[in-house]
């Protein structure tokens, strides 16, 4: 099966241009595949990160996967080829990086699970995962969304099974695949399992394109049989978005002017500065809909429309802007919350009438301001309080002074806000449930572990948190929280990684035992295991706490070596292997005489056996019998000659 297994794991480098950056506005469309940052870690407790075009695809990932044949290939002799359905839309991966993982550990009750949480929510389009070499083993799909939904099977987004061995179309790598070797797909489980009989083979694969943005995603890797590794691809379909930045006033390109891409979630992804002709450009934009591009006018001059909104689902997209100067007197300010974070959107009203749109950063500016005295006002959105507003303002006859600081401070809603962590480090991917006056709303726990619930009405709320598989929480997984007027924050969680022990019984010659009982005394307890053909037990799911495991010593054993181990599982979920024992065979004393005998007259008035001694040389015996029947044969021919 596993060609990509035996290859050497290679690790690369972490590239230098995680950020985003713009291009020359003559890129092309393009389909990167992701650049992964090496593994990091031990086995159990594996953490990395990969970069797939902007930002809004990056992701860390957590995994306890065991170790061996696992980490970053280079993708040099293991691909999928532009032939590959995947392929045929993405373009082929050969020398593009992929991830190596194995289950926790080589038995069907101890699965690996690899949580990739994304630094912004994705795109609801133009990106892929693939899993490949999924024969002998399964694996279960999970997703959150950034509202905390569990993704549903229709919104994975399965594309389809594939054999990326058996394509028969130049560009292939050197493996031998059957066509018909595929995964199935079970969208009732979400969960993608290896050919009917749990044979090793090479290139079974399937591909998925989720439709709805995703802010982690979850594999659980399940061995049926063999030696189980599998593949991790991401690629996406990058679109370029440009343009020109004109001053009309001055009839000439407006060099210098900032422009900003902001992803459909509201992040910004990109900044620039127009070039000497004007013009700007972002590449690597992942193709989906609902950006927007706004431009930050240099001194002097101002936009009536900053910003515009852009698709590149299809192609490439291009915003153009003008700037003008600005006609005296000018008025500008910003609207922020009482931390400081600039609220972009809000739309402050002069006098009542005329109205300006907050950038990203929170600023704006209005022009044209006439002579005389002036009011700004702004309406809070929904769940802001204003906290204070700029004072009047008179525009004095003549000037061309910029009136600035007209700012305004909002209360936000309050907060709640937390952490989860394993052994003290935040943990991504959980999730968290808070039940309150404005009903049950959920959040994915960030990479470093923390989580918020913003704009919280007032009112009493229960906190809970989900342990994902493989984990335990620590203490209660509830607590009871009451939002007045300000943020509640620290509602914090700890969860503790469940561990597991594996090892092999031997007998005393080295030969493996199977069936052999193996116990461990637990809390809840006793668990037990029973070896396998090759001796090798593995017990999983193990919380914190301190263990004592012994082997049934079977008939035929007298006792084993050692006669119990004992070990310790922490927070962190140890993979705790090597526990063996060599069963010690019984010895069975040699009998000196274990034949039956029965009496009979001898001379002597001794016994006589009935059966010859057990290697006894039976030569005398066959000489006596021949000399008898020579004998009976003589005396019958000297009888038949006195007759005649």
């Amino acid at each position: 099966m596993r060609r990509a297994a035996s290859a050497v794991v290679t690790v690369l480098l972490a590239l230098s241009a995680l950020a985003f950056a713009a291009a020359p506005a003559a890129a092309a469309t393009g389909t990167p595949w992701a650049d992964w940052t090496p593994m990091s870690g031990s086995p159990g407790a594996y953490t990395g990160g990969l970069q797939i075009a902007s930002p809004q695809l990056r992701a860390t990932y957590t995994s306890d996967s065991r170790g061996g044949s696992v980490g970053v290939i280079s993708g040099a002799s293991t691909w999928l080829s532009a032939a590959t359905p995947v392929g045929q839309k993405y373009g082929s991966s050969r020398d593009q990086q992929y991830l190596n993982l194995r289950p926790r550990a080589d038995t069907p009750t101890a699965p690996s699970e690899t949580t990739y949480t994304f630094a912004h929510a994705t795109t609801a389009s133009g990106w892929t995962f693939v899993l490949g070499d999924i024969d002998a083993d399964k694996v279960q799909i999970a997703a959150l969304g950034p509202d905390g939904h569990r993704l549903t099977a229709a919104e994975l987004g399965f594309r389809g099974g594939f054999n990326y061995c058996a394509t028969g179309a130049p560009g292939a790598p050197s493996c031998t695949g059957d066509p018909a070797d595929v995964p199935s797909w079970d969208p009732a489980t979400a969960t993608l399992t290896g050919n009917l009989g749990a044979v090793d083979t090479s290139g079974a694969a399937a591909w998925f394109e989720p439709n709805t943005p995703v802010s982690s995603l979850t594999f659980a890797f399940t061995r049926r049989a063999g030696f189980p590794v599998y593949q991790t691809w991401f690629a996406a379909i990058t679109r370029t978005v440009s343009g020109t930045v004109t001053d009309t006033g001055a009839s000439a390109p407006s060099a210098g002017t900032t422009v900003r891409l902001v992803a459909p979630d509201g992040t910004v992804i990109g900044q620039t500065a127009t070039a000497p002709d004007g013009t700007y450009s972002f590449a690597d934009v992942v193709a989906a809909d609902g950006y927007t591009v706004e431009i930050a006018p240099p001194p002097g001059r101002i936009s009536d429309a900053p910003r515009g909104t852009v698709d590149v689902t299809n192609q490439d997209g291009t915003v153009d802007f003008s700037v003008r100067d600005i006609v005296p007197v000018p008025v500008s300010g910003t609207v922020k919350d009482t931390h400081g974070t600039p609220i972009a959107g809000a739309t402050v009203v002069l006098d009542g009438g005329r109205t300006v749109v907050t950038d990203a950063t929170g600023a704006y500016l209005l022009d044209d301001v006439p002579v005389g005295p002036h009011v700004l006002t702004i309406t809070p959105q929904a769940g802001y309080t204003l906290i204070s507003s700029p004072a009047p303002f008179t525009v004095p006859l003549g000037s061309t002074t910029p009136i600035t600081g007209q700012d305004f401070v909002l209360r936000a809603p309050p907060t709640i806000s937390g952490t989860v962590a394993v052994a003290g480090t935040g943990i991504g991917g959980v999730l968290v449930t808070a039940n309150g006056p404005g009903g049950t709303v959920q959040a994915v726990t960030a990479a470093d572990g923390t989580y918020a619930f913003p704009k919280s009405p007032s009112g009493d709320y229960t906190v809970t948190v989900a342990a994902p598989q493989g984990y335990d929480v620590v203490g209660s997984g509830s607590r009871t929280e009451t939002v007045g007027a300000g943020d509640v924050t620290g509602v914090d969680f700890a969860l503790s990684r469940l561990g597991s022990v594996a090892g092999t019984v031997t007998e005393g010659g080295g030969a493996p035992h199977a069936g052999a009982t193996v116990s461990v005394a637990a809390q809840g307890g006793p668990l037990t295991a029973t070896t396998a053909a090759d001796g090798t037990y593995e017990l999983g799911d193990l919380a914190p706490g301190d263990y004592t495991i012994d082997v049934t010593v079977p008939p035929g054993f007298t006792g084993s070596t050692p006669t119990s181990r004992a070990f310790t599982i922490t927070a962190a979920g140890e993979l705790i292997d090597g526990q063996d024992f060599v069963l010690a065979p019984a010895q069975v004393a040699p009998d000196p005489d274990p034949a039956p005998t029965t009496t009979s007259p001898a001379a002597g008035g001794g016994r006589v056996s009935a059966l010859a001694p057990t290697g006894a040389d039976p030569l005398p015996a066959v000489g006596v019998g021949l000399a008898l029947l020579l004998a009976g044969a003589a005396a019958l021919v000297l009888v038949r000659r006195r007759r005649a």
